[in-house]
């Protein structure tokens, strides 16, 4: 039997603690996930291995990419080539298919409102975050006050919070109401 090979390329993110492994082969095959630690990854034994490795504290799967944080407590030198080694023996064996049906019913599926400023930060927001190694999800909008939570390689950036944050509330307030106010959670 033909072991698949899987080729990775390491890219840095604006945030020092996580790096993007851009891999050949798909990760998941629809929307995207965030796991904070291993006890929410009953689906997903690659990120549950990922888990094992000492310092990791975020892990986020988008198409082909898996994004990892760590603590700061590794050297990136032989932390990635760590990484590097658990998706190439384990990516083989990996099943995109993160949600069943039920999940995926289940996902938020936006209308009214949020579905308005998701689809801003669709097209003006969320592919700088995802070229990042991270993403935002929309919590709710309650009134002028969006809450939204940071995902993969932004979740623990030092810019998310301050410069980030700004950017996508300057950004709704030109194109969609000049009131709105956005905090992360």
């Amino acid at each position: 039997m033909n072991k698949m090979e899987v080729r990775i390329k390491v890219e840095s993110t604006p945030n020092p603690n996580a790096k993007k492994f851009i891999t050949s082969v798909t990760v998941i095959n629809q929307d995207r996930i965030s796991y904070g630690d291993a006890s929410e990854c009953r689906n997903n034994p690659l990120a549950m291995r990922l888990f094992n490795e000492t310092g990791v504290t975020q892990i986020h799967f988008f198409e082909n990419v898996v994004t990892v944080t760590q603590d700061g407590s590794q050297s990136w030198a032989l932390f990635t080539e760590s990484i590097k080694t658990v998706l190439i023996e384990h990516l083989p064996s990996h099943d995109p298919n993160l949600y069943d049906e039920d999940e995926l019913g289940q996902k938020q599926a936006f209308t009214g409102e949020l579905k308005i400023i998701d689809d801003i930060i669709d097209k003006s927001i969320r592919p700088y975050l995802q070229g990042d190694g991270g993403d935002i999800e929309l919590l709710e909008l309650e009134g002028k006050i969006l809450r939204v939570k940071y995902q993969g390689a932004c979740g623990s950036c030092p810019s998310s919070t301050m410069g980030t944050l700004s950017a996508i509330e300057g950004m709704l307030r030109d194109e969609y109401d000049p009131e709105i106010e956005v905090h992360a959670m």
